[in-house]
Protein backbone atom coordinates (compact mmCIF):
# COMPACT_ATOMS: atom_id res chain seq x y z
CA UNK A 1 0.00 0.00 0.00
CA UNK A 2 1.11 3.58 -0.66
CA UNK A 3 2.65 5.49 2.24
CA UNK A 4 0.13 7.69 4.04
CA UNK A 5 0.98 11.16 5.26
CA UNK A 6 -1.29 12.95 7.69
CA UNK A 7 -2.68 16.27 6.54
CA UNK A 8 -5.13 18.45 8.46
CA UNK A 9 -8.55 16.98 7.94
CA UNK A 10 -11.08 18.75 5.72
CA UNK A 11 -14.07 20.43 7.34
CA UNK A 12 -17.47 21.05 5.79
CA UNK A 13 -20.28 23.33 6.85
CA UNK A 14 -23.25 21.49 8.33
CA UNK A 15 -26.27 22.69 6.38
CA UNK A 16 -27.41 26.19 7.28
CA UNK A 17 -25.63 26.11 10.66
CA UNK A 18 -22.42 27.86 11.62
CA UNK A 19 -20.82 24.51 12.44
CA UNK A 20 -17.84 23.46 10.34
CA UNK A 21 -17.20 19.84 11.14
CA UNK A 22 -14.53 17.36 10.16
CA UNK A 23 -15.48 15.05 7.29
CA UNK A 24 -14.69 12.12 9.56
CA UNK A 25 -16.53 12.20 12.87
CA UNK A 26 -16.06 10.03 15.92
CA UNK A 27 -18.87 7.61 16.69
CA UNK A 28 -19.00 7.15 20.45
CA UNK A 29 -21.54 4.33 20.87
CA UNK A 30 -18.91 1.95 22.24
CA UNK A 31 -17.66 4.42 24.86
CA UNK A 32 -18.54 3.29 28.36
CA UNK A 33 -18.72 -0.37 27.33
CA UNK A 34 -21.83 -2.43 26.75
CA UNK A 35 -23.11 -5.71 25.37
CA UNK A 36 -23.46 -4.58 21.76
CA UNK A 37 -19.91 -3.38 21.05
CA UNK A 38 -18.08 -4.82 24.05
CA UNK A 39 -15.95 -3.18 26.70
CA UNK A 40 -13.70 -0.18 26.13
CA UNK A 41 -11.65 1.31 28.94
CA UNK A 42 -11.75 5.00 29.78
CA UNK A 43 -7.99 5.13 29.30
CA UNK A 44 -8.40 3.98 25.70
CA UNK A 45 -11.26 6.44 25.15
CA UNK A 46 -9.18 9.32 26.49
CA UNK A 47 -6.26 8.40 24.27
CA UNK A 48 -8.20 8.06 21.02
CA UNK A 49 -10.29 11.19 21.65
CA UNK A 50 -7.19 13.30 22.28
CA UNK A 51 -5.45 11.85 19.23
CA UNK A 52 -8.51 12.63 17.11
CA UNK A 53 -8.50 16.24 18.30
CA UNK A 54 -4.78 16.50 17.52
CA UNK A 55 -5.53 15.37 13.96
CA UNK A 56 -8.25 18.00 13.56
CA UNK A 57 -11.24 15.72 14.05
CA UNK A 58 -13.76 17.87 15.90
CA UNK A 59 -17.13 16.07 15.66
CA UNK A 60 -18.17 13.53 18.31
CA UNK A 61 -21.48 11.72 17.95
CA UNK A 62 -23.29 10.06 20.85
CA UNK A 63 -26.80 9.57 22.27
CA UNK A 64 -28.51 9.28 25.63
CA UNK A 65 -29.44 5.67 24.91
CA UNK A 66 -25.92 4.50 24.07
CA UNK A 67 -24.90 2.23 26.93
CA UNK A 68 -27.60 3.84 29.09
CA UNK A 69 -25.85 7.20 29.20
CA UNK A 70 -22.37 5.81 29.80
CA UNK A 71 -21.27 6.82 26.30
CA UNK A 72 -22.03 10.48 27.01
CA UNK A 73 -20.38 10.21 30.41
CA UNK A 74 -17.24 8.66 28.95
CA UNK A 75 -17.03 11.26 26.18
CA UNK A 76 -17.48 14.08 28.68
CA UNK A 77 -14.63 12.72 30.76
CA UNK A 78 -12.37 12.38 27.72
CA UNK A 79 -13.03 15.97 26.62
CA UNK A 80 -12.16 17.54 29.98
CA UNK A 81 -9.84 20.45 29.32
CA UNK A 82 -10.45 20.35 25.54
CA UNK A 83 -14.20 20.95 25.29
CA UNK A 84 -13.73 24.10 23.22
CA UNK A 85 -12.03 22.06 20.46
CA UNK A 86 -14.98 19.71 20.05
CA UNK A 87 -18.40 19.79 18.44
CA UNK A 88 -20.71 17.43 20.32
CA UNK A 89 -23.79 15.90 18.76
CA UNK A 90 -26.11 13.86 20.95
CA UNK A 91 -29.62 12.51 20.59
CA UNK A 92 -32.82 12.19 22.57
CA UNK A 93 -35.11 9.21 22.02
CA UNK A 94 -38.65 9.82 20.70
CA UNK A 95 -40.01 8.18 23.87
CA UNK A 96 -38.48 11.07 25.84
CA UNK A 97 -39.81 13.82 23.57
CA UNK A 98 -42.66 14.98 25.83
CA UNK A 99 -41.82 18.56 26.85
CA UNK A 100 -40.95 17.85 30.50
CA UNK A 101 -39.10 14.64 29.66
CA UNK A 102 -37.25 16.35 26.82
CA UNK A 103 -35.98 19.09 29.09
CA UNK A 104 -34.95 16.50 31.67
CA UNK A 105 -33.14 14.42 29.03
CA UNK A 106 -31.27 17.47 27.79
CA UNK A 107 -30.19 18.51 31.27
CA UNK A 108 -29.05 14.98 32.11
CA UNK A 109 -27.04 14.82 28.88
CA UNK A 110 -25.42 18.15 29.74
CA UNK A 111 -24.44 16.80 33.13
CA UNK A 112 -23.02 13.55 31.77
CA UNK A 113 -21.10 15.40 29.05
CA UNK A 114 -19.73 17.87 31.63
CA UNK A 115 -20.72 20.84 29.50
CA UNK A 116 -23.14 23.75 29.70
CA UNK A 117 -24.16 23.55 26.04
CA UNK A 118 -24.70 20.91 23.35
CA UNK A 119 -23.63 21.93 19.85
CA UNK A 120 -26.11 19.68 18.05
CA UNK A 121 -29.15 18.08 19.73
CA UNK A 122 -31.04 15.59 17.58
CA UNK A 123 -34.25 13.59 17.85
CA UNK A 124 -32.91 10.06 17.37
CA UNK A 125 -35.87 8.60 15.46
CA UNK A 126 -39.20 10.04 14.27
CA UNK A 127 -41.80 10.67 16.94
CA UNK A 128 -44.29 7.94 16.08
CA UNK A 129 -45.44 4.63 17.62
CA UNK A 130 -43.36 2.51 15.22
CA UNK A 131 -40.19 4.19 16.46
CA UNK A 132 -41.14 4.62 20.09
CA UNK A 133 -41.88 0.94 20.68
CA UNK A 134 -38.18 0.18 20.26
CA UNK A 135 -37.31 2.48 23.17
CA UNK A 136 -40.00 1.59 25.71
CA UNK A 137 -42.47 -1.14 26.63
CA UNK A 138 -44.92 1.37 28.09
CA UNK A 139 -48.09 1.05 26.03
CA UNK A 140 -49.40 4.43 27.14
CA UNK A 141 -46.34 6.12 25.65
CA UNK A 142 -46.48 4.00 22.49
CA UNK A 143 -50.19 4.65 21.91
CA UNK A 144 -50.03 8.32 22.90
CA UNK A 145 -46.77 9.62 21.45
CA UNK A 146 -45.49 13.12 22.16
CA UNK A 147 -47.02 15.94 20.16
CA UNK A 148 -44.46 16.86 17.52
CA UNK A 149 -45.18 20.58 17.70
CA UNK A 150 -44.78 20.61 21.48
CA UNK A 151 -41.57 18.60 21.28
CA UNK A 152 -39.89 20.91 18.80
CA UNK A 153 -41.20 24.03 20.54
CA UNK A 154 -39.40 22.72 23.62
CA UNK A 155 -36.24 22.26 21.58
CA UNK A 156 -36.52 25.85 20.34
CA UNK A 157 -36.87 26.99 23.96
CA UNK A 158 -33.78 25.03 24.99
CA UNK A 159 -31.96 26.66 22.10
CA UNK A 160 -33.01 30.15 23.22
CA UNK A 161 -31.79 29.29 26.72
CA UNK A 162 -28.38 28.40 25.29
CA UNK A 163 -28.49 24.78 26.42
CA UNK A 164 -28.42 23.58 22.82
CA UNK A 165 -27.08 25.53 19.86
CA UNK A 166 -28.52 23.65 16.89
CA UNK A 167 -31.49 21.33 16.37
CA UNK A 168 -31.20 18.22 14.25
CA UNK A 169 -33.00 15.01 13.43
CA UNK A 170 -31.89 11.48 12.71
CA UNK A 171 -33.50 8.80 10.55
CA UNK A 172 -36.26 11.05 9.19
CA UNK A 173 -37.83 10.76 5.74
CA UNK A 174 -39.14 13.41 3.37
CA UNK A 175 -42.73 13.39 4.62
CA UNK A 176 -41.55 13.69 8.21
CA UNK A 177 -39.14 16.48 7.32
CA UNK A 178 -41.85 18.33 5.42
CA UNK A 179 -44.09 18.20 8.49
CA UNK A 180 -41.36 19.79 10.57
CA UNK A 181 -40.75 22.46 7.94
CA UNK A 182 -44.45 23.31 8.03
CA UNK A 183 -44.01 23.91 11.75
CA UNK A 184 -41.15 26.28 10.86
CA UNK A 185 -38.64 24.25 12.83
CA UNK A 186 -35.05 25.27 12.11
CA UNK A 187 -33.43 21.90 11.33
CA UNK A 188 -29.73 21.91 10.38
CA UNK A 189 -29.06 18.19 9.86
CA UNK A 190 -30.49 14.74 9.26
CA UNK A 191 -28.34 11.79 10.35
CA UNK A 192 -28.80 8.83 7.99
CA UNK A 193 -27.19 5.48 7.07
CA UNK A 194 -24.93 5.68 4.02
CA UNK A 195 -22.31 3.37 2.57
CA UNK A 196 -21.56 1.37 -0.57
CA UNK A 197 -24.10 -1.27 0.45
CA UNK A 198 -26.69 1.15 1.87
CA UNK A 199 -27.48 3.75 -0.76
CA UNK A 200 -31.23 4.24 -0.29
CA UNK A 201 -30.93 7.94 0.54
CA UNK A 202 -29.61 8.60 -2.97
CA UNK A 203 -33.07 7.98 -4.43
CA UNK A 204 -34.77 11.06 -2.91
CA UNK A 205 -33.54 12.07 0.53
CA UNK A 206 -30.19 13.56 -0.46
CA UNK A 207 -31.78 15.86 -3.02
CA UNK A 208 -34.48 16.94 -0.56
CA UNK A 209 -31.94 17.74 2.16
CA UNK A 210 -29.82 19.70 -0.31
CA UNK A 211 -32.82 21.74 -1.46
CA UNK A 212 -33.58 22.71 2.16
CA UNK A 213 -29.94 23.37 3.11
CA UNK A 214 -29.99 20.53 5.62
CA UNK A 215 -26.65 18.82 6.14
CA UNK A 216 -26.35 15.04 6.15
CA UNK A 217 -24.37 13.19 8.77
CA UNK A 218 -23.75 9.71 7.42
CA UNK A 219 -23.49 6.77 9.76
CA UNK A 220 -22.53 3.10 9.33
CA UNK A 221 -19.95 3.82 6.55
CA UNK A 222 -18.42 0.34 6.80
CA UNK A 223 -21.74 -1.54 7.05
CA UNK A 224 -20.90 -2.87 10.52
CA UNK A 225 -17.69 -4.49 9.35
CA UNK A 226 -18.67 -5.86 5.94
CA UNK A 227 -16.63 -3.16 4.19
CA UNK A 228 -13.48 -3.60 6.25
CA UNK A 229 -12.18 -6.67 4.43
CA UNK A 230 -12.04 -8.55 7.72
CA UNK A 231 -15.32 -10.43 7.36
CA UNK A 232 -17.22 -12.28 4.67
CA UNK A 233 -20.99 -11.96 4.70
CA UNK A 234 -21.27 -15.48 6.15
CA UNK A 235 -19.05 -14.49 9.09
CA UNK A 236 -21.43 -11.87 10.48
CA UNK A 237 -22.82 -12.92 13.86
CA UNK A 238 -26.60 -13.34 14.30
CA UNK A 239 -26.68 -10.33 16.64
CA UNK A 240 -25.22 -8.19 13.82
CA UNK A 241 -27.22 -9.75 10.96
CA UNK A 242 -30.60 -8.19 11.67
CA UNK A 243 -30.70 -5.70 8.81
CA UNK A 244 -32.46 -6.17 5.47
CA UNK A 245 -29.09 -6.89 3.89
CA UNK A 246 -29.41 -10.40 5.31
CA UNK A 247 -32.06 -13.09 4.92
CA UNK A 248 -34.51 -12.79 7.79
CA UNK A 249 -33.49 -16.23 9.09
CA UNK A 250 -29.89 -15.11 9.66
CA UNK A 251 -30.28 -12.68 12.52
CA UNK A 252 -31.46 -12.82 16.10
CA UNK A 253 -34.70 -10.92 16.73
CA UNK A 254 -34.94 -10.00 13.05
CA UNK A 255 -38.07 -7.99 12.28
CA UNK A 256 -38.10 -7.33 8.54
CA UNK A 257 -39.13 -10.78 7.23
CA UNK A 258 -37.44 -10.16 3.86
CA UNK A 259 -35.12 -12.34 1.78
CA UNK A 260 -32.25 -9.89 1.95
CA UNK A 261 -29.63 -9.21 -0.70
CA UNK A 262 -26.90 -11.66 0.25
CA UNK A 263 -26.22 -12.86 -3.29
CA UNK A 264 -25.89 -9.31 -4.58
CA UNK A 265 -23.73 -8.28 -1.61
CA UNK A 266 -21.45 -11.29 -1.93
CA UNK A 267 -20.83 -10.48 -5.60
CA UNK A 268 -20.33 -6.78 -4.88
CA UNK A 269 -17.85 -7.43 -2.08
CA UNK A 270 -15.81 -9.70 -4.32
CA UNK A 271 -15.60 -7.05 -7.04
CA UNK A 272 -14.92 -4.22 -4.57
CA UNK A 273 -12.09 -6.23 -3.06
CA UNK A 274 -10.63 -6.81 -6.51
CA UNK A 275 -10.74 -3.07 -7.22
CA UNK A 276 -9.08 -2.39 -3.88
CA UNK A 277 -6.21 -4.63 -4.90
CA UNK A 278 -6.07 -3.25 -8.44
CA UNK A 279 -5.80 0.35 -7.20
CA UNK A 280 -3.58 -0.60 -4.24
CA UNK A 281 -5.98 0.94 -1.72
CA UNK A 282 -7.10 -0.55 1.58
CA UNK A 283 -10.78 -1.52 1.54
CA UNK A 284 -11.57 0.70 4.53
CA UNK A 285 -9.93 3.67 2.84
CA UNK A 286 -11.81 2.91 -0.36
CA UNK A 287 -15.18 2.64 1.40
CA UNK A 288 -14.81 5.83 3.43
CA UNK A 289 -13.46 7.79 0.49
CA UNK A 290 -16.47 6.69 -1.57
CA UNK A 291 -18.85 8.11 1.06
CA UNK A 292 -16.96 11.40 1.25
CA UNK A 293 -16.78 11.72 -2.53
CA UNK A 294 -20.45 12.71 -2.29
CA UNK A 295 -20.37 16.47 -1.57
CA UNK A 296 -23.82 16.25 0.01
CA UNK A 297 -22.41 14.26 2.93
CA UNK A 298 -21.02 16.64 5.55
CA UNK A 299 -19.35 13.98 7.66
CA UNK A 300 -19.27 10.22 8.10
CA UNK A 301 -19.18 8.69 11.56
CA UNK A 302 -16.61 6.02 12.35
CA UNK A 303 -15.96 3.96 15.45
CA UNK A 304 -12.34 3.90 16.63
CA UNK A 305 -11.11 1.90 19.61
CA UNK A 306 -7.48 2.89 19.33
CA UNK A 307 -5.06 5.16 17.50
CA UNK A 308 -4.36 2.59 14.81
CA UNK A 309 -8.02 2.35 13.87
CA UNK A 310 -8.29 6.14 13.95
CA UNK A 311 -5.40 6.57 11.53
CA UNK A 312 -6.80 3.89 9.24
CA UNK A 313 -10.16 5.68 9.12
CA UNK A 314 -8.55 9.05 8.49
CA UNK A 315 -6.89 7.69 5.37
CA UNK A 316 -10.33 7.65 3.79
CA UNK A 317 -10.52 11.42 4.20
CA UNK A 318 -7.18 12.03 2.51
CA UNK A 319 -7.47 9.59 -0.40
CA UNK A 320 -8.26 11.31 -3.70
CA UNK A 321 -10.48 8.82 -5.50
CA UNK A 322 -10.07 8.72 -9.29
CA UNK A 323 -13.36 9.42 -11.14
CA UNK A 324 -13.22 6.10 -12.99
CA UNK A 325 -12.90 4.20 -9.69
CA UNK A 326 -15.89 6.06 -8.27
CA UNK A 327 -17.92 5.14 -11.33
CA UNK A 328 -16.90 1.49 -11.08
CA UNK A 329 -17.90 1.32 -7.41
CA UNK A 330 -21.28 2.88 -8.18
CA UNK A 331 -21.93 0.34 -10.91
CA UNK A 332 -20.79 -2.62 -8.82
CA UNK A 333 -23.08 -1.78 -5.90
CA UNK A 334 -26.09 -0.68 -7.95
CA UNK A 335 -27.67 -4.18 -7.86
CA UNK A 336 -27.63 -4.03 -4.04
CA UNK A 337 -29.42 -0.68 -4.12
CA UNK A 338 -31.96 -2.04 -6.61
CA UNK A 339 -32.62 -5.10 -4.46
CA UNK A 340 -32.98 -3.25 -1.14
CA UNK A 341 -34.89 -0.34 -2.63
CA UNK A 342 -35.44 3.24 -1.50
CA UNK A 343 -36.36 2.47 2.12
CA UNK A 344 -33.51 3.76 4.34
CA UNK A 345 -34.89 1.90 7.37
CA UNK A 346 -32.70 -1.17 7.04
CA UNK A 347 -34.29 -3.01 9.94
CA UNK A 348 -37.98 -2.86 9.03
CA UNK A 349 -39.98 -3.79 5.94
CA UNK A 350 -42.02 -1.19 4.08
CA UNK A 351 -45.16 -1.95 6.13
CA UNK A 352 -43.41 -1.10 9.42
CA UNK A 353 -41.04 1.48 7.98
CA UNK A 354 -40.14 4.15 10.54
CA UNK A 355 -38.60 6.50 7.97
CA UNK A 356 -41.05 7.99 5.46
Amino acid sequence: MKEWRLVMIEKRRLGKSNLHISVVGMGCWQYGGGDYWGEQSQTDVNRVVHQALDYGVNYFDTAEIYNAGKSEQSLGEALRGRRNEAIIGTKVTPANAYPEDLRKSCEESLKRLQTDYIDLYMVHWPINPLSIKHFTDDQTTINNPPDIRESFNTLETLKKEGKIRNIGISNHGIKQMTELQQLEVDIVTNELPYNLLSRAIETELIQHCRSKDIGIIGYMPLQQGLLTGKYAIDDIKPTQARSRHFHHSRGEQTRHGEEGAELEIRKALKEITELSQQYDVNLITLSLSWVLSNPNITTTIVGCRNEGQLEQNLKGASYNMPPELLSKLNNITRPVLDKLGSNPDYYENRHNNRIY
